[in-house]
């Protein structure tokens, strides 16, 4: 008995694999991935050249030529802006710390109470609260900063870090936000917890709140960033140098010492790092919770 052994032919139709098809997806990937990092180093260049420059000497800091990597790399700025009691920077980080940590803590208590009645309770006016609530955001801060300081001033909170965590403890945009997220929240759950006895509030904290983890997250994050960067309003509240914020006594530095452009950057990268190092460590919950908080109702 024979065996044949037959040698099957490649294919010059559709079934021979191509070696092209991969290249047009591969050219774009490339073209996609070079277009990222062009605007990578288009955005973080200004954190670079202010890294570049905190550590400059005075002249090399002030020359018109840009230089990016220093020529006579120094930590003098550093030395000179943390040594000198006329600027206590640490002191500035530490009522920034607090004034931005407790205003986000406010601000994400009374917004997740707010927007969680306008999204899950029936009472009347309901819809026109919040409306009343959105034509807020159309208002110009800069219109309330003379009521502001007036009731400020009433209180006695003039001077002090009261005066830059309260007044701003409250905002429509919050609320916005809390009530979008609940509304996109399966009514399910709180049912559940409804026929397992569960009250309003209880489920509120119980149910509610450990589901909103990502939103609470990012607001408290936006929050925290907007009290951080806030200049104008410590600058007509907070009067003594102990009770400056970083924003605020940092804009002293190019008064007393003529433009140092070395202890201004140097000053600004120390205020940068608490930020960057919180938008790392809350980065998927702002993603998260951005994504989830469509405009849904």
């Amino acid at each position: 008995m024979s065996t044949t052994t037959r040698t099957r032919e490649p294919s010059s139709g559709g079934d021979a694999p191509s070696r092209d098809n991969g290249s047009p997806a591969r050219l774009r990937r490339i073209l996609q991935y070079g277009v990222l990092g062009v605007l990578t180093l288009l955005f973080i260049s200004p954190l670079i050249y202010m890294l570049s420059t905190a550590f400059k000497t005075t002249g090399d800091a002030a020359s018109p030529d840009p230089q990016w990597i220093p020529a006579n790399p120094t930590t003098s700025a550093f030395e000179e802006i943390l040594g000198n009691d006329a600027t206590p920077v640490e002191r500035w980080l530490v009522n920034s710390l607090v004034a931005a940590g407790l205003q986000s803590l406010l601000i994400v208590a009374t917004a997740a109470l707010a927007g969680y009645a306008l999204a899950r309770m029936d009472f009347a006016g309901k819809r026109w609260i919040f409306a009343l609530i959105i034509g807020t955001l159309f208002i110009p801060p800069v219109i309330l900063l003379i009521p502001n300081y007036l009731i400020t001033s009433r209180i006695g909170w003039l001077d002090t870090l009261a005066a830059v965590i309260v007044p701003g403890a409250a905002g429509a945009f919050g609320v916005f936000f809390m009530r979008q997220f609940f509304l996109g929240l399966p009514k399910e759950l709180e049912e559940a917890a409804a026929i397992d006895g569960a009250g309003r509030f209880r489920t509120f904290l119980t149910v509610v709140l450990p589901l909103s983890q990502p939103a609470l997250v990012t607001l408290g994050m936006l929050s925290f960033l907007a009290n951080w960067n806030d200049f104008l309003w410590p600058v007509y509240v907070l009067f003594s140098p102990e009770s400056q914020t970083l924003p605020a006594g940092l804009a002293t530095l190019q008064n007393a010492n003529a433009v140092r452009y070395d202890l201004l950057m140097a000053g600004a990268v120390i205020a940068s790092v608490p930020v960057l190092v919180l938008y790392a460590a809350a980065q998927r919950f702002v993603v998260e919770g951005v994504s989830r908080a469509g405009l849904k109702g």
